[in-house]
């Protein structure tokens, strides 16, 4: 199998840990036929889900270090599409909470992996386009989303089972199947069984030492709290501020999502194309990080614009957003070596979790207290070149970091 089948495979099954993500978001009017959901309650659901999810980046992570890849990922996919399903079976906003945090345990290992397998199989010049392609998975999990959520609760009655409960067997039942075409055909390179025993993990304090770690997990949180704002808030903001109903999100919540994959390739893309006419690692990451950031402000017009143009600007965003985060996730990869790869990405991973629980709680608190949108998409609009000074303040050359000698692998 080549190292692009192996991208591909992996970008599978980022999508449908983003169609899983989304099912809560955009089955949301549903349930709330059955269970009372104000915004500070569904923004406690987004933050359940965030909170485990940011922690079990680390865990995750350190499970990918500590198992092998082919292992790790195939435990952690099981884990989380099990507990998708389990939403289908909750009678009120415990049971919610309860399957949110368990969905959080589960995906949090997902791109942790994803970089562990970007490090294995991919030379340098190659890795910002190979994850491109597996970050894209977002965009295509989040097309799929809408139109296949909105069709399940409008025809699937099945059993006399509430439609929107078959959203989430359905999605719960696709992360399986996954499973099977994972298990069957993913090898690491080099080994034609199983994975090479791992060498002796470096301890997080020696990771967590360089400023550069910090560096790129501040940016982390600052970015993904704008990214888990629009995409958590997106479906509920044309419902409740343009008038939508589930059919018409249905219609058109999946084009910003279609934006979100291309950004990931032109994202990746760009860095490789800049390595290939000779630039360096540093410039070639800093300057598609740039031109990424940049194009993250025009959200914060999406209040004073027809609806038409709203659906362009969050596609705006979700393109700047998603080539932002492809090459954010690629910078552990240039720094730390392949064996340390998974913890670093599981940090930073966290930093974003925790990152869209602070502005999700924040979004929750002003539109039950009379505010309305307008401000959470000022600040969420600006987070992104915040995140991108951070990185220059930083991270001021990306090449490999010293680590001591007496925590590398013998």
């Amino acid at each position: 199998m080549s190292r692009w089948h192996i991208a591909f495979l992996v970008s599978a099954a980022i999508a449908v840990s983003y169609l899983d993500r989304q099912t809560l978001p955009i089955a949301i009017g549903e349930i709330q036929r059955e269970i009372p959901i104000s915004n500070s309650v569904k923004a406690f659901l987004d933050s359940a889900f965030l909170l485990t999810y940011g922690l079990m980046y680390v865990g995750g992570g350190r499970l990918m270090d500590i198992l092998g890849t082919k292992r790790g990922f195939l435990i952690i996919m099981v884990f989380w599409s099990l507990a998708c399903a389990s939403h289908g079976f909750a009678g009120g906003v415990i049971a919610l909470a309860a399957s949110r945090l368990l969905l959080g345990v589960g995906e949090g290992g997902g791109f942790p992996a994803a970089t562990r397998v970007v490090a294995e199989w991919f030379p340098v010049k190659d890795r910002a386009t190979a994850m491109g392609i597996i970050n894209a998975g977002t965009g295509v999990g989040g097309v799929i989303a809408p139109p296949l959520i909105a069709a399940i609760i409008l025809n699937v009655h099945w059993l006399g089972v509430a439609s929107w409960r078959w959203v989430f067997f359905i999605t719960g039942a696709l992360g399986l199947l996954w499973t099977v075409w994972w298990a069957k055909i993913y090898f690491p390179p080099g080994s034609e069984k199983s994975d090479p025993a791992p060498p002796r993990p470096v301890p997080m304090r020696e990771l967590l030492r360089f400023r550069e770690t910090w560096g790129v997990i501040g940016a982390k949180f600052l970015s993904d709290a704008a990214w888990y704002f629009y995409m958590f808030w997106l479906p509920k903001y044309l419902l409740d501020a343009r008038g939508f109903n589930i059919k018409a999100v249905g219609a058109v919540a999946w084009i910003p999502f279609a934006a979100a994959a291309l950004g990931c390739v032109a994202g990746g893309g760009l860095s490789s194309w800049l390595l290939h006419r000779g630039h360096s690692v540093n410039v070639a990451r800093k300057i598609a990080l740039g031109l990424s950031a940049a194009l993250m402000p025009w959200v914060m017009l999406v209040p004073h614009v027809p609806v038409p143009w709203v659906i362009v600007l969050f596609s705006l965003a979700f393109f700047g957003q998603q080539a932002w985060s492809t090459l954010v996730m690629i910078l552990p990869t240039d720094l730390f070596p392949k064996h340390t790869v998974g913890t670093v990405a599981g940090f930073v991973g966290l930093g974003g979790a925790l990152g869209g629980v602070v502005l999700g709680q924040l979004a929750g608190y002003l539109l039950d207290h009379g505010f309305s949108y307008t401000p959470v998409l000022v600040i969420a609009g600006s987070l992104h070149i915040a995140a991108f000074l951070l990185i220059l303040a930083t991270v001021r050359s990306l090449q490999p970091l010293p680590l001591r000698l007496q925590f590398l692998p013998t």
